[in-house]
């Protein structure tokens, strides 16, 4: 099974906005079409922005939704980077679950992950290429 790493905009965006693109991500992760891979600083920061906008959105139950997420996803341990890879540290925790979780796609909407292309041949991708790609891999026999 493909493993796939989701920055932070991406389930943020799919817990609160029902019908983004960021939310047919994660719907194909429901349907076990991919594993999502995270450590303890990549959910931390989801549970960080998930609280800082939750009195947003009182309908949002976004407890619930990480609750899921953190049943269903792969604990992985971060691989060492070395140096910083990202014009911005607080990118390169989810450049280390990629690499430790030895995950095919990172996929983002954050400009300073997808300007590094295929870090360590890990794919920054959008959340429209990443469903493209969804689509086409159940086509492929």
């Amino acid at each position: 099974m493909t493993t796939v790493v989701l920055d932070t905009n991406i389930i943020i965006g799919a817990i609160y906005w029902p019908r983004s693109t960021a939310r047919r991500c994660l719907a194909g992760f429901a349907r076990r079409l991919y594993g999502v891979a995270v450590t303890h600083a990549v959910f931390h920061e989801y549970e960080e922005i998930a609280f800082e906008l939750q009195p947003r959105f009182l309908a949002c139950n976004s407890a619930g939704a990480l609750a899921w997420l953190r049943l269903k996803a792969w604990w992985v341990e971060p691989a060492p980077l070395g140096k910083a890879r990202s014009r911005d540290p607080k990118d390169d925790p989810f450049l280390a679950c990629a690499l430790g979780s030895r995950a095919r796609f990172l996929v983002t909407r954050d400009n300073d992950l997808l300007v590094l292309g295929k870090p360590f041949g890990i794919e920054t991708i959008t959340p429209d290429r990443f469903l493209v790609w969804l689509r086409e891999s159940r086509l492929a026999p």
